[in-house]
This record gives structure tokens, sequence and C-alpha cells, in this order.
């Protein structure tokens, strides 16, 4: 790897790092309900929506009572959804007179957007009207984005308080994600994508006449193209800060409109990345010890950025099977090197592989190149990290709740170890703890290898292989790893837009996103009855460089034991074949 591959990733690092602090301690004073300038603006406001939905803000919620509310809102999401999908004929702003969309995809992308998955069985700008596109899909990015942002809050008063049954008021807390953090952040955002040339527009679609005029399918002359339109920038901003993912268009974050210049694409990278890394601090100043959050913080990062210069040195080498034809893949004044195959011109290699570690490992699942077209090493390594649980930055607010989860079973670990009852920020972690932390675990696990079974052995799931061999069973595997971490990136050579796939995969969606939640919940609330013990000479430190290495460590060990057979049954063995030459 070149000396301007090292900067482009160094550069990255330290703007994500040095957003970190001044992020956190906004979402801190958001969530702690201290003023600011936003509250200033937007107060009169919150308080108006209470009044009118007949919110009591000063009410606090049992964890049964806020994971009930949870349930309802994202449920009623899912049904609101799943109808104007199709009702969608009938519906306003459909300037192509696009149709109702079938049953089985409008479930699937029903629950795909609710999750915060943003899996996508379709061609945005072929099957969604602007309406659907904002009204059902942009929504849903917002508010599946502040429900995973106020479990993790949640979590954290459990944590903070001693003794009292209550953990918050889940609609204050999905008002305030909403309205102070999310909206104000997605409108700069929108704003700066308008300038760089992403459209923002009501106005249909557009015929241009090709300089070359090409023939369609059936052979006849197409002199014209039509270009596609929308409100693009809307959407593609909290696309990308809330880790939702999902595109206007069907080549997501390659296409120009969505992605039109290197300014862009570097943004857009770092949104990705923004609000999951910023809640780290937010975590450490909501439970008084800002080191806790350094901590967890450095122990995505311990894993994060191997992961991102291996994939950038693997996709910078090349493919070995042209190197062995004699074509030259090495970098020059003319020509990038490497494996360019499936990646934009315009970006390069390095920003395709930051692009793709970072929403791989930050459950945004949007893409900038073909992830299908890496190298398979340079592909295991978005799959792993999505089968790691997506705890390595995760999704806003799930990634560090599933993280906290891998906490507890760390200090257990731990704690078994030394010979003490385990302790974290000043709370015994009892059976109970470790009991819902290990189905927060193990339950994607059962949902990626489970489904991907079945799928590679039933005739509706190997009629969707276009690939066969090991990189055909990847594909369905990586379909399977995302959707259950709620991630929706693809290995896009899957025909998956089928009922097999997109009841499979809507289902994987739906029980990993809510069978995580309401455990994580019952831990708030069983933390939050528990006093505080004080910090005595037989306590386990957790802000210790050996505690985050011990942390990762348990990390990878729970996503190597599980998955390791099946990468070596995809990627693993496809990467022999090809440095063995026999790969077809």
């Amino acid at each position: 790897m070149n000396g301007n591959n090292v900067i482009q990733i160094l550069f990255y690092l330290t703007v994500l790092l040095l957003t970190v602090k001044p992020l956190g301690i906004y979402m801190a004073q958001v969530y702690e309900g201290k003023p600011s300038l936003l509250s200033i603006w937007f107060g009169s406001f919150e308080r108006a929506l209470y009044r009118i939905s007949g919110v009591k803000f000063e009410a606090s919620m049992t964890w049964k009572e806020y994971a009930g509310a949870v349930m309802l809102f994202n449920i009623l999401g899912i049904m609101a959804v799943y109808a104007i999908q199709r009702m969608q004929a009938f519906l306003p702003l459909n300037p192509l007179a696009l149709p109702a969309v079938s049953p089985d995809s409008s479930f699937n992308t029903a629950v795909s957007f609710a999750s915060n998955t943003n899996w996508q069985g379709y061609g945005g700008e072929s099957t969604m009207s602007y309406f659907t596109q904002m009204l059902a899909l942009t929504v849903q990015n917002f508010v599946s984005a502040a429900t995973g942002m106020v479990v993790l809050v949640a979590l954290i008063r459990g944590f903070v308080q001693k003794q009292t049954k209550t953990i918050g008021n889940f609609w204050v807390d999905l008002t305030r994600s909403t309205l102070y953090i999310l909206i104000p952040l997605s409108l700069v955002m929108a704003l700066v994508l308008v300038s760089q040339g992403t459209p923002q527009t009501f106005a249909s679609s557009v015929k241009v006449t090709l300089v070359q005029p090409m023939k369609d399918a059936s052979g006849k002359p197409a002199p014209e193209q039509l270009i596609a339109l929308g409100p693009v920038a809307s959407q593609i901003a909290i696309k990308q800060l809330g880790t939702n993912g999902g595109g206007f268009f069907n080549a997501n974050s390659g296409h120009p409109f969505e992605n039109p210049t290197p300014l862009s694409n570097f943004l857009e990278m770092l949104a990705i990345l923004w609000i999951p890394a910023a809640l780290c601090y937010t975590f450490g100043v909501m439970v008084q010890d800002r080191r806790q959050g350094w901590a967890l913080l450095a122990a995505m990062l311990i894993i994060f950025i191997p992961c991102l210069l291996w994939s950038a040195q693997i996709e910078q080498q090349g493919n070995p099977l042209l190197t062995s034809l004699g074509v030259d893949q090495k970098p020059a004044a003319f020509q990038p090197g490497g494996n360019m195959e499936g990646k934009e011109a315009r970006f390069g290699i390095v920003s395709s592989s930051i692009w793709s570690i970072a929403t791989s490992a930050a459950s945004n699942g949007s893409v900038n190149s073909m992830q299908d077209s890496f190298l398979p090493l340079g592909g295991m390594l978005p799959l792993w990290l999505i089968q790691l649980g997506e705890v390595i930055f995760g999704g806003v607010g799930s990634g560090l709740y599933g993280m906290i989860a891998f906490v507890i079973i760390a200090v257990f670990i731990a704690g078994l170890m030394i010979g003490r009852t385990p302790e974290y920020l000043g709370k015994k972690i009892e059976a109970y703890e470790m009991k819902m932390a290990a189905l927060v675990a193990l339950i994607p696990h059962i949902f990626i290898l489970i489904p991907t079974a079945l799928a590679v052995l039933l005739p509706a799931g190997k009629a969707g292989i276009l690939n066969p061999g090991p990189h055909g069973f990847s594909e369905i595997l990586y379909a399977f790893s995302s959707a259950s971490g709620n991630n929706g990136s693809a290995f896009a050579g899957l025909s998956a837009n089928t009922p097999f796939y997109n009841i499979a995969l809507g289902l994987a969606m739906f029980f990993c996103r809510y069978w995580l939640i309401i455990p994580m919940l019952a831990v708030a609330g069983s933390l939050s009855a528990k006093k505080i013990v004080p910090v005595s000479s037989g306590t386990l430190p957790t802000h210790t460089p050996l505690f985050v290495f011990f942390l990762a460590m348990v990390v990878l060990i729970v996503g190597a034991l599980t998955f390791f057979p099946a990468l070596a049954l995809g990627p693993i063995v496809e990467h022999l074949m090809l440095a063995g030459g026999n790969l077809r």
C-alpha cells in the first residue's frame, strides 16, 4: 500500500475522531434535558408536540412499558410502510405512474426500513414513487435510527440510576433524538449534497438524447435515455447519518446523483460512523466517567483499523489470475492499479475500501462500489464485521448497546477468572443480565446460519443463485448475515427479490432487531433497580488498555468460533481456489 493510500486513511480517521467529542457532548445534553442552542429554538415546538399527542413528558416508564411502546410504534410503522407501497398507484407524487409493489416485496421493505436495515430487493427509481420514498422510507430512516438511540439511552439510565423501577419515557426520547439530533444534522447534510449536485426536486424524469445511440433489449434503436430525478438529497442525508443505507437509486452511493463528487463521498463516509462513534463519548458523559466511553471506542478501533488496512491492501494487490496473464496491476501515473472491477474510477480503491469496511462495521449498508466484485478476502472482511454482531460502531445506538452486551459477557468472564462477583459501572452483573446478554450475542447467529443452510438446500433458495460454487454460497451467507445484522448491504449476485428470500430475509430482520432490543431493555430495568456498589480494591477497572484488549478479544472469539466453518465454505475456499489458479 503506497503513501497516498495511507494518507487518505489517516485523514479519514483523524477527522472522525476530532468530531467525536463535540457531538458526543451535545447528544448527552439533549438526553439529559439540559438547555442548548436548538432547545431555545425548538423547545416550544417540542412541548406543543407533547400536548397534541397527549404525552406526559415528566412521566417515566418501567422497562416493560418502554419495550411495549417501542414495539407498538415500530409495528405501526411497518403496517404504514406496507400500506403505502400497496396503494402506491393511487397516491400522489407518482410522475412515472409506478404500480403497486408486490405483497412479498412490500413486506420485506416495510420490515427492512422499520428495523434500520434498509435491505433493498428492488430498484428504487423504477419501483418507488416520490411519495413512497419520502413518506414511507425517509420517515422510517429517521424514526428507526431514533429507536436505536433511545434504547441505548434507556440502558445508560440503568447504569446511572439506583433503586428505581423506571428507565425514562420512550416518546420523549424519540422526539428529542429526532428533533434535536437527526433532523438538524440531516438538514445541513442535505444542503451540502445539493451544493455538490444531488437533486432535490419533484420534477419528473428527464429524457436526453444519447451522443451515441444504443439498442434496447429487443434490438430496436434507443436514441434517448430516461434520467431519473426526485427528492434525493433529503433521503441520502439521513440514509448516511442514521446508518440506514437505503438508496434512492438502485446503484446506491455509486450513482452520481447520490454521490456526485469527492467531497460528497468523503462526507458521506464520515457520516456513516459519525453518530455511532460520538455516542461512545455520550455514554462516558452520561455515566460520569468519560474514560469508559473512550475505552469502548478504543475497543471498536482495535478491530476496525486492521480490517480497513487489510481491505485496502488486498484490493490494491490486484487479482492474481490477471497477474499470471501478464496484466500490469501496479499503480502508475495513468492507472490506479489493483482490483478496480466494480469500483468507481472517480473514487478508487482506498475510498471504496474505507466505505466497504465502514458501512459493514456500522450497520449502514450503503455502498459506493460493488462488494460482490471484491476479491474473496476483501469481500470476507465486511461479511465478517457484520457477523461480529454489528458492534464495531454498529447502527446508531444499536451498535453501542450491542457492544455493552459484550462488555457484560467480558466482565462476567473476568469475574469468574478472579473469583469475584462481576461489576460494571458500580452495578453487579448477575445471572439475569448474563442471560439477556447471551441472547443478544446468540440470536443473530441463529438467524444467519440456519436460514443459510435452508437456502442452499431448498429449491426456492437455490433458484436465486446466479454464481455456482463457493461464491454463490458466500452471496447467500452475506444476505442472511446482512439481514440479521440489520445492515442491508449485499453481494448483489444473488437474485433475492423472490417470495422465498423476501419473506425469509424479512423475518430475519424483524426478529434480530426486536429480540435484541427487548433483552437490552430488560437489562436496563434490572440495573436501574440495583444499588450502586462503591469501588473497592477488588473492582475490575474497565477503562484500562488491558480491559479494552480483553473486550476486543471476546468479540473476536465469539464471532470467529461461530462463523469460521461457514466462512471456510465460502470466501476462504474461494481465495484458495483463486490463489491456485483454479477459480471458475
